[in-house]
């Protein structure tokens, strides 16, 4: 047991440190038997540490029977499909909604694994670790970030947001958990909205954890480098769609090389989201838990539930008998495992607006 915590000490400190040659053992750890058998770990995590700065490439994908499952091609879209959610929905009073990025494609906001997504043009996101160690990936992130996040930020609610708030309004919801980092939710007037990965148009200090506008930061950035806010209309007209971590493909980014810090310490500034790579705070997942206890019905949308994060809410539901319903073009990670009861309605999430009046 001490060796295991000592192990989960320097993981800890090794994944807090954008330095992991400066961090020390805690003293009560520093015993000559202990310091003896840790001596491979830490040379290993340093290693590493050393040659994630030097060439990092992000990992965010699944594995390759999962990830073979999930690129299948969508069947026709179910031309029943708004008479089946309207069927699953009826007589439900605690229904918790858990979305994801195929409910902003209608917004303007481009998902991952959809016909047009991400993966499929050869983007793979930016990872926390990747971000918070590699200060070229940090510039280039924010440069990218000043030319694409503005289409971000412009995105308004599509009928189907405003179909779950409506929901929420009429009684049926009474919670909806979220991947998205778009803030739609709230826009189309969702109260009981849990961000599990965060909120994209905010920023937050790894060091102190202040918050603040992301809008605000980056005129801060555009500040700080003229010679490059200069071109920024003419990189956008070049630049490749918006991608999902609200900043786009654009190949040249000289001119952007001062990465403004924290105003109250100096820190690290992140968007405050959930990178892959990184874990979803625990207060998050413990609210998301406490709504599927009074839950009598899941309804997942525009999601393939690829990632566990937001995936384990659906086993919850299975293991604890609530009834489960899925809005989605095309497989999704519940098609790998026994799901016995779960509805499965193959359309676009506007089908949802149908489904309740709108």
């Amino acid at each position: 047991p001490a060796q295991r915590r000592l192990t989960q000490t320097l993981l800890v400190e090794h994944r807090r440190s954008t330095n992991f040659a400066s961090v020390t053992l805690p003293r009560r750890l520093r015993t000559k038997p202990m310091l003896k058998s840790t001596t491979m770990v830490l040379l290993t995590l340093r290693r590493a540490s050393s040659l994630a700065r030097v060439a990092w490439k992000p990992k965010a994908t699944l594995s390759g029977r999962l990830e073979t499952l999930l690129q299948a091609p969508a069947e026709a879209d179910d031309p029943a499909a708004a008479q089946k959610l309207a069927s699953w929905l009826s007589g439900k009073r605690h229904v918790v909604v858990l979305t994801g990025a195929g409910l902003s494609t209608d917004s303007g906001i481009p998902d991952y694994r959809g016909k047009a997504g991400s993966y499929r043009l050869g983007h793979v996101p930016i990872g926390h670790d990747e971000f918070m160690r590699n200060e070229s990936s940090r510039r280039r992130y924010w440069a990218r970030a000043l030319v694409g996040y503005p289409a971000f930020a412009a995105a308004k609610p599509n009928t189907a947001h405003f179909a779950v708030a409506a929901l929420e309004e009429a009684g049926v919801v009474s919670q909806v958990i979220t991947q998205n980092v778009d803030g739609l939710h709230e826009a189309a007037g969702s109260r009981n909205v849990i961000p599990l990965h965060g909120r994209g148009y905010r920023v937050q200090c790894m060091s102190c954890g202040a918050e603040s506008c992301r809008g605000e930061y980056h005129a801060t950035l555009a500040a700080r480098n003229p010679s490059y806010a200069g071109v920024i209309g003419s990189a956008r007209d070049g630049a490749q769609a918006l991608r999902p971590d609200a900043d786009a493909a654009v190949d040249d980014i000289s001119g952007f090389d001062d990465i403004a810090p924290c105003g109250s310490c100096g820190g690290l500034i992140k968007p405050a989201v959930t990178f892959f790579g990184d874990v979803v705070p625990k207060d998050r997942v413990e609210a998301c838990s406490a709504a599927l206890d009074d839950a009598d019905g899941l309804l997942c949308i525009g999601t393939s539930l690829a990632v566990y994060s937001a995936f384990r809410f659906a086993r919850r539901a299975r293991d604890d008998g609530i009834p489960i319903c899925i809005l989605n073009r095309g497989p999704t990670r519940c098609d790998a495992e026994e799901f016995p009861d779960l509805t499965k309605v193959n359309a676009g999430v506007a089908a949802l607006a149908e489904a309740v009046g709108m």
